[in-house]
């Protein structure tokens, strides 16, 4: 449990956060190189912006770096599913500044083409975001978790640090709204 296989290694995670909360700096490196690309692109669908995602992203590992340090990390959840919450809570500060930050003072800085992230994904990543920015941040976030990522509503739930009822409230509504957007868009215009 815990564990990950990295080509032919095992890692466990949880004896890596260990090692750093223990004073091992060195070892969050391992965290970030088993994580970064399954937090990254959920960052990135939960803010609907690479930009946005890549600073979440940053915040996010300073914060877990700084909490396996100062030992809020208990080790009950594994350390990815701890991660998925931290990460979804820098998307949801994201989500909440961009709100409150006018439309023309944000205009997007997406980061250069750097080969990593295709065109097609660039694409979909703006439709995602698109379909999703009339949600509320936490219904969007209930959605991204479990309809795109694939997270158990338990697991998705402790990463919202909620009960698993209140996902199933806010997937409800989500997908109710997302219902009704669609409906909308495809009623003829008079």
């Amino acid at each position: 449990m815990g564990a990950e296989s990295r080509g032919h290694v095992i890692v466990d995670l949880r004896l890596v956060a260990a090692r750093v909360a223990g004073g091992d700096d060195a070892a969050f490196r391992q965290i970030v190189e088993h994580t970064r690309a399954p937090m990254y692109r959920l960052a990135a669908r939960l803010v609907g912006d690479l930009a946005e995602a890549e600073d979440a992203l940053q915040e996010a590992f300073v914060d877990a770096y700084r909490a396996l340090r100062e030992g809020r990390y208990d080790g009950r959840s594994k350390v990815e599913t701890w991660l998925y919450r931290i990460v979804t809570n820098a998307c949801l500060d994201a989500l909440r500044r961009r709100r409150d930050t006018p439309r023309e003072a944000r205009a997007s800085a997406e980061p250069r083409f750097d080969g990593l992230v295709s065109a097609e994904a660039r694409v979909a990543l703006r439709e995602l975001d698109a379909l999703l920015a009339a949600l509320p941040p936490q219904e969007r976030a209930a959605l991204v978790l479990v309809a795109v990522e694939g997270l158990p509503a338990k697991e998705a739930a402790a990463a919202l640090g909620c009960s698993e009822g209140a996902v199933e409230q806010r997937l409800v509504r989500a997908r109710a709204a997302l219902r009704a957007r669609r409906t909308e868009e495809e009623a003829p215009h008079a």
